[in-house]
């Protein structure tokens, strides 16, 4: 009976294994092609893991990627780094924290900054990574040339990101808009320059900051047009909040 029952683990065993060989026999294409159904992001990156021509096949998928979250994933420096670099095509990043928790630091946003997407991004999201410093930051924005919209919102970014958001853009900028919300060491020093340097800078969300209402006023001043959002009404102040 043992013997018997030793056999068919065997069998299996052996069926297991022809599985196996069956599937590293496909083509590369097709195996990035049935990569690609996958739709949690986590699978997708575990595959990599199996062997070699599975991780190009990952590669092919992610070279294939417009937009690439990170959200609800336990992702870590070099995970979200590798991945990144992978999806040259990229335009649109979120490694926002969610509840699962996004273990970015400064070391993988230094990172990322190299890879060769970064130039084209036209959205960045870093909402509420609390591992992140100035020194990350300005690393991946000062390479972002294509923004158009950046969230740092929930960081403890200080008026540095903005001097370095605000160094990287030129009159050949598209029109940015930026999510400061709750950056509570933020002063009106760096909102002035980020204004004053950024003229294509259509929109920008204060809500939850520490700056004065009435110093929205000398944006204003700057920047007519500026949309600035959550706000405090203010008496007589003559800014309107949207």
């Amino acid at each position: 009976m043992d013997l018997d029952k030793q056999r068919q683990h065997d069998g299996d065993g052996d069926g297991a294994a022809a599985a196996e060989a069956d599937i590293e026999r496909l083509p590369v294409d097709l195996l990035a092609h049935i990569l690609s159904l996958l739709s949690p992001f986590r699978d997708l990156s575990m595959a990599g893991g199996v062997s070699r021509r599975w991780r190009w096949a990952v590669e092919r998928v992610l070279a294939s990627r417009r937009r690439l979250s990170f959200a609800g994933q336990r992702t870590g420096n070099d995970t979200a780094a590798r991945l990144i670099h992978a999806a040259v095509n990229l335009r649109d990043l979120d490694i926002s924290r969610s509840c699962w928790g996004c273990h970015i630091t400064d070391e993988g946003l230094i990172k990322i900054s190299s890879a060769d997407c970064v130039a084209n991004l036209t959205s960045i999201s870093l909402w509420g990574l609390a591992g992140i410093t100035d020194k990350g930051v300005v690393h991946l924005v000062s390479r972002a040339y294509s923004l158009q919209h950046l969230n740092i919102g929930g960081t403890f970014i200080t008026d540095e990101s903005l001097y370095a958001v605000a160094n990287s853009c030129t009159n050949l900028s598209p029109c940015l808009s930026i999510i400061l919300w709750s950056c509570r060491h933020v002063t009106e020093a760096g909102l002035v320059a980020l204004v004053n340097k950024c003229r294509r800078l259509e929109c920008i969300n204060v809500g939850g900051m520490r700056v004065p209402p009435e110093s929205f006023v000398g944006l204003l001043s700057i920047s007519p047009a500026l949309q600035i959002r959550s706000i405090p009404r203010i008496l007589d102040a003559g800014v309107q909040a949207s």
